[in-house]
């Protein structure tokens, strides 16, 4: 097999896309890239329910250009909860144990349409209303991703948005001048 070297911007695009895989490392429980770029070791979570929660936060807010790097993040921050919360634990192992006898098998190996619906059946319970409240936060919440969705972040420590990019967005109907007039500039 012939060894490739990336170059910065490869290495930079292929960890922001990666896949990622759950895995056991020297006892713990570890979120490892498919092409080894980066890896988050987790505190509380087993593999198993760690695997579960990375494809939960994926199906409660998918975004395909999205690599399972951010998704990875958000299990990540939901364990250090975990660390602080043996009630989330068994929240956690509840739920998917909900889950699971959805259909009578391992949630994991059902088919995506399966998952979605074993998700829907379970969505008023305590356990996704946690997870899904966590995801929402712990995804958009992280300034990596906010690029990806043109979102240049807040500018009210930097004067507001007038002078950074107020009229830029291209997709916006363009006002009238009365609904919007001239920036008074002092």
């Amino acid at each position: 097999m012939a060894k490739r070297i990336l170059n910065r911007r490869e290495f930079i695009r292929s960890a922001g896309t990666a896949a990622a895989s759950v895995v056991v490392l020297a006892g713990a429980t570890t979120l490892l890239a498919s092409n080894g770029a980066w890896a988050m070791t987790l505190q509380t979570l087993p593999q198993r329910e760690a695997e579960v929660l990375l494809k939960v936060a994926r199906h409660l807010y998918p975004h395909e250009m999205l690599g399972d790097i951010y998704y990875a993040e958000v299990v990540e921050a939901f364990d250090a909860k975990m660390a602080a919360s043996p009630e989330l634990m068994t929240l956690v192992k509840t739920g998917i144990a909900d889950l699971d006898s959805a259909y009578g098998m391992p949630w994991i190996t059902l088919s995506k349409g399966y998952q979605l619906d074993a998700l829907k059946r379970i969505e008023a319970g305590k356990f996704f209303q946690t997870l899904r409240g966590h995801t929402v936060v712990a995804l958009y919440n992280n300034k990596n991703i906010w690029p990806t969705f043109g979102y240049q972040g807040s500018s009210a420590e930097q004067g507001g948005y007038l002078f950074r990019g107020f009229q830029d967005a291209g997709w916006t109907v363009e006002p009238d001048a009365e609904a919007s007039p001239p920036a008074f500039t002092g």
